[in-house]
Order: structure tokens, then sequence, then C-alpha cells
């Protein structure tokens, strides 16, 4: 019988089918890593622990990511990518002005795919390793750089407009990164008293400080609880 060759498309399929599996195989690997650094920490978190959030073998994860350390430092990126789109998607969709745009960085930091208690924790599970810090640095320098790049000129940008007595551009936007960090910090610790929404105008209130012409100040009740309609 005759025999009819399959096209391009045909040929094409199957190592289109096998690039998409290793795509979500990979990212079920890197999801269970969160699971399980978020329950047993960094030092706990085994090829094995790893299967069992995932439902794989072993050999799966070795067939990806070759050793634990190359799946830890897979994980830390995919975190920070995370954080970097969804920031950056934030500020471009902002409105025009200064303000706008980094109030919409403000709030990227604290939105509920972001800001969860289990990706906080894997967060400060990773710099409070003490032999690889300075590794996992050298992985998310260049994106922590980029953001705190922005946040720079935007202030720089809404102190060009003049009328401005109070900290220089580099200093608010260090004082933003450090808010960022030690609220986050509380959220994870503290659950109870901070929430994403409180972090929001608490920000809002620090900039607000800072640039009382641009940004209203958020209005707290007797609670410390915002009560602007922050969500």
């Amino acid at each position: 019988m005759p025999t009819t060759k399959p096209s391009s498309a045909d040929r094409k399929a199957p190592a289109s089918r096998r690039t998409a599996s290793k795509e979500v195989r990979r990212q079920q690997l890197i999801d269970a890593t969160i699971n399980s650094i978020a329950k047993h920490g960094i030092a706990g978190t085994t090829m094995s622990t790893v299967t069992e959030f995932a439902g794989l073998s072993i050999g799966i994860v070795n067939f990806h990511f070759q050793s634990k350390q190359n799946l830890l430092e897979e994980t830390l990126m995919y975190l920070a990518r995370e954080h970097h789109d969804h920031w950056m998607k934030s500020y471009r969709d902002a409105g025009l002005g200064a303000p706008e745009k980094l109030l919409a960085i403000v709030d990227a930091h604290f939105h509920p795919r972001i800001c969860t208690r289990k990706k906080l924790a894997v967060w400060y599970a990773f710099y409070g390793e003490a032999g690889r810090r300075a590794r996992y640095r050298d992985l998310v320098d260049q994106i922590d750089d980029e953001r705190l790049g922005v946040s720079r000129a935007l202030c720089a940008e809404i102190i060009g407009e003049g009328d401005h007595t109070g900290p220089p551009a580099q200093q608010i936007a260090y004082t933003l990164e450090g808010l960022y960090d030690g609220i986050c910090l509380n959220i994870l610790m503290y659950p109870e008293h901070f929430s994403r929404p409180q972090a929001k105008a608490q920000i809002r209130a620090y900039l607000a400080s800072v640039f009382p012409r641009h940004i209203a100040m958020p209005i707290f009740d007797s609670e410390g609880a915002s009560k602007t309609g922050i969500d």
C-alpha cells in the first residue's frame, strides 16, 4: 500500500509536545520545592521531600536538575523572575505620573499571588543560609538593582517638580527596599497583626510623608489599620 509522508507540522508536533512536557515537569518540581522549603526549610529539603510533594520519581528530579543545589537555585530564580515580572507589569500599566508608577510598584509587592506566607518563608529561608547567602545574592542582585534604579528615578522625577525638603531620591529608594523586607518579615512572623492591605498603607504613609504634594496620606483607625479602602 502507498504510504503518505507526514507533513512538516506532523513531524514537529512530537518535539513540541516533549518541550511542553519538560516545562511542565520543571514547574511541578519547582512548585514542590517551594512547598518543601516552606515546610522543612532548606536543610530539611531533599530530593525525596521534593518528589513526595510533586508525586514524581527521584529520577525525574535528577534528569531535570541534576542536583539539589541546581534545583534550589532554579527555585530562587523562579521566585525572583515572578516578582520582577509582576512589579514591572504593574509599573508599565500604571498612570503616566511618577507617583502612580511608584505606588504601583509598592502595591505589586503585596499582591496575593506574590506575597504569600509560603513564598515569604522560602525567601527568608534562602537568605538565612549563611554559607550560600553570597551566592544567592549574586543570582538576584541584578533583578533587585533594576527595581532600585526604577524607584530612584521615579523619586528623582517627583523631587524635580520642586518644593521638596525631604531626603534625596537615593535615600528614599533604599528606605523603600528596607520597608519591603521588614514588613514582609512581619507578615510571615505575625500574620495576626500584619496584612497585605496594612503593609501597602504603611508604605504609602511613608511616601506621603516625603511627597505630601503628590501622594495622599492614608487614614488609619485607632488600631493602626487603614481606613482608606486599600486592598
